[in-house]
């Protein structure tokens, strides 16, 4: 048994001994070997792949606990892990000719990425309040840094700042809400906390219900929903193109992993009550997500509104209190991620050295400059404005059906009508690649490498791919949750 704990965690110990053998690599390179370390980052992050796929079989068990109830390997985890992994391989993908272009440290971009992936990986695997809170500190600390990489940019000096200032706040209450149910339930481990809860005299309620505001509270910060918002559009708009890429994505995933492992783990027994405050949070985002998209002239703080309304969309789905509304969240959560890789890796990618592609007016023109990403960043937009057939249609449709089977139909016909608000900024990206000549700030040559559009087509069809065959991704979802 103690072979198969070492051996469950095997990916995460071959990541972080793999980004100390990097960070060395690039101390003692002259150049900081920034080729070699993209080469060596993204073999770590396939390999680790591998390792999890084999691991997960080799230990043949639904439920395996390691290292004394501290980390467990389940459906969950394991699903969750290979899409932290496979976005981590195209934000890579997609970030290596920016970084070379705007002179970004390739061996600290990357290095701070691996510890990150591995924060995230600990993170959804968490059974217990110290490794949860641990994989949530190793996944926010490294991305603090990596807003500031470009430390000539006073913007990206000022977004690390607020980041990581709110971030430290949200954690507090984390933390402190975490430490309420420590001492209401006088346990650590998810499993055990939810069996005390179930058993709580009503005296201890209402520091369950204290406990349970300041953790939702942490969560809807990571995930950047409504009123725990403020750091996303600045975040997003000062941080280097590449990192927010990285945080657009993987980290998402990561912050849904904590919410699902939290609230239907650790307290179903007060479902009621975070039920009806997700509600309240999902509705602020999608009304103001959507609403202030609408004003944006800047295309990163467009798409960071727009992440507001779409972790709206997914709470939805957690907040039916269903194993259906979770894995349609479970569904949306990862189209979504995807979807957000193809909108900022295409902003990254026709980002020049001296040359930052955020305005809407660069992408002025672009069905004449390069047809084929018009095409890809269109698949993109109507991904995210879910028409169809993009597998963006799907996912609202999932969490919809979710809504509508515990009769919150009213729940499901706002979600539709800010849909179609939604919908009017995503054309108008559509609108201006197509029907607008190019503005002089967009007239340069594209001419990017075959990885970058290998990257980019691979990303845009497969999200035309999954929408029109979308049923294995959407029997695997449900599969997690035994629907």
């Amino acid at each position: 048994m103690h072979f198969l704990s070492v051996y469950s965690a095997l990916p995460e110990l071959f990541i972080l001994l793999m980004a100390c053998l990097i960070l060395m690599k690039g101390v003692f390179s002259p150049d900081g070997a920034p080729r070699e370390s993209y080469y060596l980052s993204q073999l770590t992050l396939i390999l680790a792949l591998f390792l999890h796929i084999h691991g997960f079989a080799a230990v043949n068990q639904p439920l395996f606990y390691s290292f004394k109830h501290l980390i467990v390997t389940d459906k969950l985890s394991y699903t969750l892990s290979v899409f932290i992994l496979i976005s981590m391989i195209f934000t890579f993908w997609y970030s290596h000719a920016y970084n070379e272009d705007n002179r970004i440290s390739s061996n600290e971009f990357y290095v701070l990425g691996l510890l990150a992936t591995l924060g995230m990986m600990i993170l959804v695997s968490a059974e217990n309040f110290i490794t949860l809170f641990l994989g949530l500190e190793l996944m926010s600390l490294p991305v603090y840094a990596m807003v500031a990489l470009m430390r000539e940019k006073s913007r990206c000096i000022e977004a690390a700042m607020k980041y990581f200032v709110i971030g430290s706040v949200a954690s507090g209450m984390l933390l402190y809400g975490l430490s309420l149910f420590f001492g209401a339930t006088h346990s650590l481990d998810l499993t055990t906390v939810a069996q005390a809860i179930n058993g709580t005299m009503p005296d201890q309620k209402l520091i369950l219900y204290f406990g349970l505001v300041f953790v939702i509270a942490g969560i809807a910060f990571k995930l950047g929903a409504v009123p725990f918002h403020v750091w996303v559009p600045d975040v997003y708009d000062g941080a280097p193109n590449s990192v927010t890429l990285f945080i657009s994505a993987a980290p998402k995933i990561a912050a849904f992993g904590l919410a699902v492992r939290f609230l239907t783990e650790s307290v179903p027994g007060l479902s009621i009550q975070w039920e009806h405050v997700l509600i309240v949070i999902a509705l602020l985002s999608i009304a103001l997500g959507n609403v202030v998209a609408i004003v944006q002239t800047n295309i990163k703080r467009l798409l960071a509104y727009s992440s507001i309304a779409h972790i709206g969309y997914m709470l939805l789905g957690l907040a039916c209190g269903t194993t259906r509304g979770d894995a349609a969240a479970y569904f949306y959560m990862i189209t979504y991620a995807l979807t957000s890789l193809g909108a900022f890796g295409m902003i990254t990618l026709l980002s020049k050295s001296g040359f930052e592609a955020n305005e809407l007016s660069d992408f002025s023109g672009l069905s004449a400059r390069n047809p084929w990403f018009a095409f890809m960043m269109l698949l993109t937009m109507f991904s995210l404005a879910g028409i169809p057939p993009m597998v963006g249609f799907i996912a609202k449709v999932g969490v919809l059906e979710a809504l509508i089977k515990v009769h919150s139909v009213w729940l499901a016909v706002i979600a539709i009508i800010f849909s179609i608000i939604g919908a009017y900024y995503y054309i108008r990206v559509v609108k201006i690649m197509y029907f607008e000549d190019a503005q002089p700030s967009a007239m340069q040559t594209i001419h990017p490498s075959n990885q970058l559009t290998a990257a980019a087509s691979v990303n845009g069809l497969l999200l035309l791919l999954l929408g029109v065959f979308p049923s294995q991704l959407f029997i695997l979802c449900h599969g997690v949750f035994g629907v």
